[in-house]
């Protein structure tokens, strides 16, 4: 048994927010069907590890790698045919959660929007996520992941040592609402379960990205605080080593930073862990003096034996090796028919009764679309016509 089994989810969505939220889904025993374009739409492909119109051979190499599109089915319809919304309608009939992300406004032009769903199926959860929100005087701009960050004011507190801001290396945005995501819909879920009735849910990724600056706004509310970027501390901090790769040390505990001094040999640097001024600059500029003199792994095993806090900082081929992952599952190793063995990022949320699993790899597109049709009572002379007319692939 799976927590989601019995759970039908059509998913709409491409890039990264809507499948990264549907795969939580599915992997957690939902029935996630991919509902895809026919053809590729502006030189992206179907998510953000499908490149753009691959060759049978690489979408299947894709595929094979592709973690979040695993345990989904795909059908491919060109939802500006008619024939193709109605097949749509045959679906969402049955479904119990509906996941989309086109501009606002978009899917009601395909006659596929909240409102005319929930008219054939008053129980539907309708999922709409979009940059700015379906009511925001910014609803119509398009936007991307970095530009949610600065909107939210993430890149605005990530700076090099000069104060320039920089985007983010990791997808904050994209992930954060996906999460945010898929907790709105399981809450709606229960309200589904409890009342048999469904609901509309807007999200943002701006707003959701401002969740994790809301501690920053909390202290600007509070006091007027606005946190300067580059602005060094000595007890937080990332430091070079001597083989030329970094460390993280985050002790702003008095006890973790006094560990932090003696193990690094530096015991005089006690008092400075809040110094200011030039002060702390001094104390900043020798505590990098002494991570000089011994490399990041020495660095690390030392002040960790002390009992500090201290992190290296990894390259992703790094990553990939690190035990603290491996020993939690979180690589996937799997066999694939034609690809051998492969690796995929694993499964996250780790439930004692009954945990999330692997089931299937990513589908090829349009891999489902005759078995969900059939399902839906479509002959396979209708399926022959829906073909030809380009409704469906």
């Amino acid at each position: 048994m799976l927590p989601l089994d019995g759970v039908r989810v059509l998913d709409l969505c491409r890039v990264l927010p809507g499948p990264f939220c549907t795969m939580l889904l599915g992997d957690m025993g939902a029935e996630v069907i991919k509902v895809e374009e026919t053809e590729d739409r502006g030189g992206v492909g179907r998510d953000m590890l499908t490149p753009p119109s691959p060759p049978p051979q690489v979408e299947e190499r894709a595929a094979a790698h592709n973690h979040l599109a695993r345990n989904k089915k795909s059908i491919a319809l060109n939802l500006r045919e008619k024939a193709a919304q109605e097949v749509f309608h045959r679906l969402a009939a049955a479904t119990h959660i509906i996941i989309e992300s086109y501009r606002p406004g978009v899917v009601k032009k395909l006659g596929i929007d909240y409102e005319t769903i929930a008219r054939l199926n008053p129980g539907v959860i309708y999922c709409s996520i979009s940059g700015y929100g379906q009511d925001s005087p910014y609803r119509d701009l398009p936007g991307h992941e970095p530009d949610y960050c600065a909107i939210a004011g993430a890149v605005g507190l990530t700076g090099d040592p000069d104060g320039r801001p920089v985007i983010l290396g990791v997808l904050l945005a994209d992930v954060g609402v996906a999460l945010h995501a898929a907790i709105g819909i399981l809450c709606a879920l229960r309200v589904r379960d409890q009342t048999g009735q469904g609901q509309f849910l807007d999200l943002s990724s701006a707003d959701c990205l401002l969740s994790f600056s809301g501690v920053n706004l909390a202290r600007y509310f509070r006091d007027g605080f606005v946190p300067q970027r580059g602005y060094a501390v000595p007890f937080r901090n990332v430091w070079c080593a001597g083989d030329g790769k970094y460390l993280t040390a985050t002790n702003p505990e008095s006890h973790l930073w006094e560990r932090f001094c003696k193990a690094i040999g530096r015991e005089d640097l006690i008092p400075c862990q809040r110094a200011k001024g030039r002060e702390r600059q001094k104390a900043v500029e020798e505590i990098q003096e002494t991570m000089l003199t011994r490399t990041r792994d020495e660095w690390v095993e030392l002040i960790r034996e002390a009992g500090a806090s201290v992190a290296p900082v990894y390259q992703i081929d790094e990553v990939a090796q690190d035990r603290h992952f491996r020993h939690r599952g979180m690589f996937l190793e799997l066999d694939h028919p034609t690809q051998g063995r492969v690796k995929q990022v694993g499964l996250p949320i780790k439930l004692s009764r009954t945990p999330g699993q692997f089931r299937s790899f990513a589908p090829i597109l349009g891999e489902h679309t005759d078995e969900l049709l059939r399902s839906l009572g479509y002959s396979a002379e209708k399926i022959d016509e829906l073909r030809k007319a380009g409704a469906i692939r």
